[in-house]
């Protein structure tokens, strides 16, 4: 009986070790998961978060131009109707 408790302690760190090389093992398996996918990613060719802000930006600025065009056309449309009928 005398050695129960040095087996108890044996097995406590034989657990505390293999939990310790686990969570290593984890911690590589994600660095690996995380280096892949941003190779994916970056040879897929995807736009940067900022550079989908610029377009985003340059595509509203386009429509207001395209709106503002479209008026202005539309007046040009009324007053050449004007003179045509003059």
């Amino acid at each position: 009986m005398a050695n129960n408790p040095n087996i108890l302690e044996d097995l406590s760190r034989l657990a505390t070790d293999a939990l310790g090389a686990a969570q290593g093992v984890r911690k590589d398996i994600e660095t690996m998961v995380r280096a892949q996918v941003e190779k994916i990613v970056k040879d897929l060719d995807i736009a940067s978060r900022e550079e989908a802000e610029v377009a985003k930006e340059l595509a509203a600025k386009a429509v207001e131009e395209n709106k503002a065009l479209a008026a202005r056309l539309l007046e040009l449309e009324q007053r050449v109707e004007k003179l045509e009928t003059k």
